[in-house]
């Protein structure tokens, strides 16, 4: 399965994955014109694209919905999501909760495998995906305040690993934030911090080759090499070595 980061962070977030004549979106947090741009960059026409899954209604993750009124591309979301989204035609919302865990349409997924699970943020019904195409597993994590036992169920024995890492802690609380802002962030319906993204990675990370991308950092709050050193140690700790027994890519 090929990943494409299209877009990662408060601005915005796209991810597009192909496995075979099958290319679908998660997400789509830029404008339509911007989605279409970088697609075409990587080799994607915007009107290949089977579907667009929701992971939650914010903004920065649904502000390109147009796209799929344009194209006629099915929307998959949360029915709760789907209450705060009114920027797409009533009929290209697909209920997820109506097809989870299934092989969804050997017409429009061929072999490929995708089911949801339940994540942790302040919105309505959020969800992070794993997609399988019967070689590989890939797991996308997104915001979220805490990683819980059946989201690492959802997620063990993946080969690619696409999760948030959005914030050091000591730089939240050291930053100007208002107290009410540091408390989102920090909250168990907020973001996850390196040190949180670590410690879910280890618990998960086999060292069989596993590719992890970390996501959504904070502009303010974070730096990449924060972000990646702080997974690297934890990693270590598990006998793991980056180049050698797993990839890690900072978006």
């Amino acid at each position: 399965m090929k990943v494409n980061i299209l877009a990662s962070g408060s601005g915005g977030n796209c991810i597009a994955l192909r496995s075979g004549d099958t290319t679908i979106l998660v997400d789509a947090g830029i404008p339509k014109t911007k989605i279409e741009k970088r697609l075409l960059e990587v080799g994607i026409r915007p009107d290949e694209i089977k579907a667009i899954f929701i992971t939650h209604a914010h903004k920065d993750h649904i502000c390109g919905l147009p796209l799929a009124n344009k194209y006629k591309i099915p929307v998959y979301a949360s029915e709760g999501e789907w209450k705060e989204i009114n920027s797409v035609d009533e009929d290209l919302f697909v209920n997820l909760g109506m097809h989870d865990g299934q092989l969804l349409g050997d017409d429009a997924f061929p072999a490929m495998e995708i089911t949801s699970f339940d994540v942790h943020h302040d919105a309505l019904e959020p969800k992070g995906y794993v997609f399988y195409d019967g070689k590989t597993k890939v797991s996308i994590c997104l915001d979220t305040g805490k990683v819980d036992e059946e989201m690492l169920e959802a997620m063990k024995e993946s080969n690619i690993y696409i999760i948030e890492s959005n914030h050091d802690e000591d730089m939240v609380e050291a930053s100007d934030y208002p107290r009410s802002v540091k408390a989102r962030i920090l909250s168990h319906i907020g973001h996850l911090s390196n040190l949180q993204t670590a410690k879910a990675l280890s618990r998960l990370v086999r060292g069989l080759g596993e590719k992890i991308y970390l996501t959504h950092l904070s502009t303010n709050n974070n730096l990449p090499a924060l972000a990646e050193g702080t997974v690297k140690r934890a990693l270590a700790e598990e006998g793991l070595k980056a180049g050698e027994d797993y990839e890690i890519e900072v978006i």
